[in-house]
């Protein structure tokens, strides 16, 4: 029959619409009472003018056009809006996608991608005719087309198979001018880009596209910027503690920009800053049944893979993990063939014999390095090969094979044999880049290191201190391309770079001189995208990446730091913790065989000791700072965590800190006294501490001054809490008495007292503020001393503070601070370094933690020493008498007591030998609570022992 041995298809001519000017103008058949068209389309955009048209006889018309990637339908009429309709979601992902618009007489619908879900459809108040012209894309600039003049402009992508009242369009009739007309179309051609392919995003960002760029998203990922490269955690816990943060869990990116993700791990910042990370096998786990054939393996997980754990380890200047094996029979080495019984494997998938405390390839435990094993024959303790429990425990801290990854078990199959094992976490300190720095002393010396070359994204980071105005930090250039960052001039710096279409500069500019000798953060990025530069915590400034350029970087020279190679001025000052897209740049090590740089930089505390709170005292350390907290109040790494101090007061016990010695200001100057003072006058005081007493009236505490104006806090006769504020030597005395409660009733009494100007602010055991007003000044003039317990020296008080002051203050005082002075802590732990006097007996004690009842003993043993009177000599023979009886008694109390101890010690005897045998006999049904029966061993074990020698006693 007729049969043609070809298919024909349906020619598809696509057009791209260029710009947001570019449109196509179709004909139309006017009046006509449906309207009927069809087409695809293709864009990354998510806004754009589809289609518009103006109907027959009248002011109004439709739009149909993209909104948030929705297709929707716009009918007006004379100003109305007369219906507003959506189809269809997320169509502007790259894809083509298929429209249907049909409006005949008062209906209208849509329909996307022949889908019936994605449709939408909706009735108007009137009948619709046809206008004569269809424009799609766009509409012309000329003319008084209203209707297309809207808000997101023309649409940019691919449009084809564009069908009007059900008839094709042929679009090369168009091309050829046959019928319509357009502006700035590509035809027979989708010129459409996809920008995500390549993704330029890095570590995971999710890449989207408009006709002209592209967009990360970066959320999720630990990385911000424009394509998702500089992480926005520390690499290191001595980052985060370095910007102030206290001990708590942290996310930290060991390798900074470089591959690998940001991890949880546990920073605790103490003086040394640990990093601590965890694993999946913490308990103490008992082993039996294990051999060579069949031997027990455990493998940890930790909570970062073994390339974030190295990073980690690598960032260090210590790392240590303590491993713990307990043994019963259970031995590590067997001594006649030399093979290892049990072993642990790092993180190489190296296999390791030696143990905890003791150093690689020896195949030793500690107590073999240091001749303490309980066999002087073995190297283990555990190779002893005893019949009681022992252990092999210590630190493994050879950072090249941590963390433990598995450990191996093979003797523990023989009778009474049985081994236990516990792996600590690993735990890293410090961090060796961080404070990595040299100091440039001439300006024709530099470093020189690696290039950037090849690299899609360079970010550079570092901190910089200098007096000079201008300076090159550092430069890297290519034959064409080059990168440079310099300090221009004394607050003024420059990112400046070309890749391959020009030079372009990031400049940012600070409001303070950059050249005052503190440290200052840099950090600069050039991608695909964009180039970010930013000092210290000045807003970033960014530029978008010029058209045309290299995508990857094209530096075939070093870097040179600190200097240029092209003999510009160079930098005079130091620089450190240099970065190079998440690699650290040793800088010391290349200083030390560099002539003109010195490894090392000082001067650490003009740029941090402001973290040093609390009166704590920035120190210097080669690497870094350190807060002496020994004249604070409070304890931590930047003295900012609360210490209660407490102490006892006996009869007559005084404490004195003086503020400030009136012979060693006056020593040398004969200006007037006002001056000699000036830098001691207050105008503010915050006092906080608790007491607790039983006896009134009572000195809790005393503030001189050399203009005889003091402040003193006293409990009076009756247990009221008193405060006497002495600012003006002329007048009396401001007296503020709080007397809801006798204070004086043996319990623990918090008191804070703050004093700003003339407002006097006091709280009582956290109860509601009570506000006074002083009369007498504002001024605290030229203090003195502050003094706790009892004025030993002449002062001109008030005769209520005369009264406490005769007996002093006896019982407990805790948690004393006045401003940032801790005189309790001063005189308790810093006597010898510490400006304070301290008379009479005075002891720490926990008082300020216990319990009213807890304390009441250890307040009632003082009485003792302190109430002894003259011997009436009258009655000799009496008192003779007396001291006989008591000899006699004291004698009898001694058998007495001694008979009970040996009572005492057969019963324990008897029921730690009961309690033994019955753990024995509940061993086998506790097997599921290894580690509490193990330790419920291992203390009976030490409880025998002990009650030999006991016994024996």
């Amino acid at each position: 029959g007729n049969v043609s041995f070809s298919c024909l298809e349906p020619q598809v001519v696509p057009v791209t619409f260029l710009s947001s000017s570019s449109y196509l103008a179709l004909p139309g058949t006017s009046g006509q009472d449906e309207v009927f068209v069809s087409f695809q389309f293709r864009t990354w955009n998510k806004e754009g003018l589809l289609l518009s048209s103006k109907l027959h006889q009248s002011s109004g018309g439709f739009l149909l056009y993209l909104s948030d990637g929705r297709v929707k339908i716009n009918l007006h009429k004379t100003g109305r809006v007369l219906s507003d309709i959506a189809a269809g979601a997320g169509l502007n992902n790259g894809q083509w996608h298929s429209v249907l618009l049909s409006v005949k007489r008062n209906r209208i619908s849509i329909r996307v991608d022949n889908d019936v879900t994605s449709s939408a459809h909706a009735s108007i108040p009137f009948q619709i005719y046809s206008g004569d012209v269809f424009y799609f894309g766009g509409c012309p600039s000329s003319g008084n087309i209203s209707e297309c003049n809207i808000s997101f402009g023309g649409f940019q992508g691919c449009m084809r198979l564009i069908s009007i009242g059900n008839k094709a369009v042929d679009m090369i009739s168009v091309q050829q001018n046959g019928f319509g007309n357009f502006s700035d179309l590509q035809i027979d051609l989708c010129g459409i880009t996809d920008r995500c392919l390549p993704n330029y995003c890095e570590h995971g960002g999710e890449c989207s596209q408009s006709w002209n760029s592209f967009h990360c998203n970066c959320a999720n990922t630990g990385y911000k910027g424009a394509t998702c490269h500089y992480p926005i955690y520390e690499q290191s816990c001595e980052a985060y503690k370095h910007r102030g943060n206290t001990s708590g869990f942290y996310n930290i990116d060991s390798d900074g920009s470089g591959p690998l993700g940001p991890f949880l791990v546990y920073c605790n910042m103490t003086d040394a800053t640990w990093t601590i990370i965890q694993h999946n096998s913490t308990n103490l786990t008992r082993v039996k049944s294990a051999n060579r054939d069949n031997p027990h393996t455990v493998f940890f997980k930790y909570s970062a893979s073994l390339d974030q754990l190295q990073a980690t380890i690598n960032l260090a200047d210590h790392c240590e993990q303590e491993l713990a094996y307990y043994c019963k029979k259970s031995r590590l080495l067997d001594k006649s063939d030399g093979m290892p019984l049990s072993w642990w494997i790092g993180r190489t998938n190296e296999t390791h014999t030696y143990w905890g405390g003791s150093l690689p390839a020896v195949q030793k435990c500690a107590c073999g390095l240091e001749g303490s094993c309980i066999d002087s024959q073995h190297y283990c303790n555990c190779d002893a090969d005893g019949d009681e429990w022992t252990n092999d425990t210590g630190f493994l801290s050879y950072k090249d094979h941590l963390p433990v990854t598995e450990i191996v078990i093979t003797d523990t199959d023989r009778p009474n044999s049985e081994a236990a094992y516990k792996l600590g976490p690993l735990l890293c300190r410090g961090d060796r880049t961080f404070w990595n720095s040299a100091s440039f002393n001439t300006e024709t010396s530099y470093l020189h290191f690696p290039t950037f070359h090849g690299e899609l994204s360079a970010d550079v980071s570092f901190f910089f201190k200098t007096t000079a105005s201008a300076g090159v930090f550092l430069e890297n250039l290519g034959i064409q391309d080059f990168i440079r960052i310099e300090l221009h001039s004394p607050s003024e710096v420059v990112f400046s770079f070309d890749v391959g279409n020009g030079p372009s500069e990031v400049i940012v500019q600070s409001r303070n001189s950059l050249n005052d000798n503190q440290w200052h953060y840099v950090k600069a990025e050039r991608n695909v995208k964009e180039a970010s530069l930013q000092i210290d915590q000045l807003p970033q400034r960014s530029h978008s990446a010029p058209p045309d350029g290299h995508i990857r970087l094209q530096l075939n020279s070093q870097l040179f730091v600190g200097g240029t190679a092209s003999r510009q001025k160079g930098f005079l000052g130091c620089i450190r913790s240099l970065q190079l897209n998440g690699m650290a740049l040793d800088l010391e090590e290349r200083a030390k065989i560099t002539p003109g740089v010195e490894p090392g930089c000082p001067g650490h505390c003009s740029s941090y000791g402001n973290l040093c709170r609390n009166g704590g005292k920035c120190r210097e350390k080669y690497s870094g700072f350190s807060c002496d907290c020994t004249f604070s109040a409070y304890a931590g790494p930047f003295c900012k965590k609360g210490k209660h101090i407490s102490a006892y007061f006996w009869t007559g016990t005084s404490v004195t800190y003086n503020f400030q010695e009136y012979y060693t200001l006056a020593k040398n100057s004969s200006s007037h006294a006002s001056s000699f003072y000036a830098d001691m006058t207050l105008t503010r005081e915050a006092i906080t501490f608790a007491f607790r007493t039983t006896r009134t009236p009572s000195l809790l505490l005393y503030v001189s001054s050399f203009y005889k104006e003091y402040l003193s806090v006293i409990l009076t006769r009756n247990g009221d809490l008193q405060i006497r504020y002495k600012l003006d030597s002329h007048q009396d005395p401001d007296v503020f008495s709080i007397g809801f409660k006798n204070m004086a009733d043996g319990q623990l009494q918090h008191v804070k007292i703050n004093r700003e100007e003339e407002m006097l602010f006091v709280e009582v055991n956290q109860n509601e503020r009570m506000k006074f007003i002083l009369s007498s000044g504002t001024e605290f003039n030229a203090i003195k001393s502050l003094t706790l317990g009892k004025i030993l020296e002449n002062s001109d008080v008030d005769e209520e503070t005369m009264k406490a002051n005769s007996q002093g203050f006896i019982g407990c005082l805790s948690s004393v601070q006045f401003n940032h002075i801790a005189p309790l802590k001063a005189a308790l732990h810093h006597s010898s370094s510490a400006p304070v006097i301290v008379k009479g007996r005075f002891t720490e004690s926990k008082c300020g933690t216990l319990t009213g009842a807890d304390s009441t003993s250890s307040e009632t043993t003082h009485s003792f020493a302190d109430h002894s009177g003259p011997i009436d000599e009258g009655k000799p023979l009496a008192n003779a008498i007396r001291s006989d009886s008591a000899i006699i008694g004291g004698v009898i109390a001694v058998v007495i007591f001694i008979l009970l101890c040996i009572t005492a010690i057969a019963i324990r005897i008897y029921k730690k030998k009961g309690i033994y045998s019955k753990n024995e006999a509940k061993g086998s049904e506790n097997e599921d609570s290894a580690e509490s029966a193990l330790k419920s061993e291992l203390s009976m074990q030490n409880t025998a022992s002990e009650n030999q020698k006991e016994y024996f006693f």
